[in-house]
């Protein structure tokens, strides 16, 4: 395939999650919205990947305090780790790193459900009964992960900084209480904003471009395959390119960099 081509593919994936957008904002704002339907899948999409965010979270601050703790010990600045660790984890790791892997777990979960419907017909029977699938498939998915995220995130936020308060005691040797004060002096009202903005688009990204590929599935159980492949990858990418832009929005308008 020429750059080109792909450029265009690229293009039509864009205008498709866009109308799929517009139509699951307007099936917002219209009944019925099928609250049985968007807690079972809070349960199945967000406590389901509860797991993974634990173990994601600790390693994460484990691995990201030994590396602080090397650098900082070369001036002198030891101290400072529990501040370190807790900000880099608000701001970047903790969103970044829930979001990609609850995509690689949701987002091709979503697709692969979606596209076994689309493919066996199902959705097409829905819409001859006259039930929208944009608002009983849809929606009750997006509500889901996009309020589950920030949950998740805040939980993976948590193990990360606990993760590094283990390496700070039993390996830096820092006493718990100076790891804790830089901790707490890190949760500022810019950092945990920050925080909590991110998972919330996150969420989306993950969901909508879920459901665009597996609504968009054909060619049976080999194509299942490829827009679960495609799905995944595509919402990875869109949340590494949305976590730069809000960095940069969220540097400009708390002042981050000074």
């Amino acid at each position: 395939m020429s750059p080109a081509e792909q450029i265009k593919g690229w293009v039509a994936e864009v205008q498709s999650l866009a109308r799929l957008t517009g139509r699951a904002g307007a099936a917002l704002v219209q009944r019925p919205w099928y609250g049985k339907e968007m807690v079972e899948q809070m349960d199945l999409l967000g406590v389901g990947s509860l797991g993974i965010v634990i173990l994601t979270g600790l390693f994460a601050g484990m691995a990201l305090a030994m590396q602080f703790s090397v650098e900082l010990a070369s001036f002198g600045a030891k101290s400072f780790l529990g501040r370190a660790v807790t900000v880099s984890i608000l701001r970047e790791l903790g969103p970044v790193l829930t979001g990609l892997m609850v995509a690689g777990r949701v987002c091709s979960g979503i697709t692969a459900e979606l596209g076994a419907m689309k493919v066996t017909q199902q959705i097409d029977a829905m819409r001859v009964l006259g039930t929208d699938p944009v608002k009983r498939l849809v929606l009750p998915r997006i509500v889901a992960v996009v309020v589950m995220l920030p949950i998740l995130t805040v939980i993976s936020d948590a193990m990360g900084v606990l993760g590094g308060f283990f390496i700070s005691f039993f390996v830096s040797r820092i006493g718990s209480p100076i790891y804790w004060s830089e901790v707490g002096q890190a949760f500022s009202f810019e950092n945990v904003v920050g925080a909590l903005i991110k998972p919330f688009l996150f969420g989306f990204i993950i969901a909508i471009v879920g459901c665009d590929h597996g609504l968009r599935t054909a060619g049976g159980t080999k194509g299942i395959g490829l827009a679960t492949t495609r799905a995944v990858v595509f919402a990875s990418v869109l949340i590494l390119v949305a976590n730069f832009l809000l960095t940069k929005l969220l540097v400009g308008f708390f002042g981050w960099a000074t």
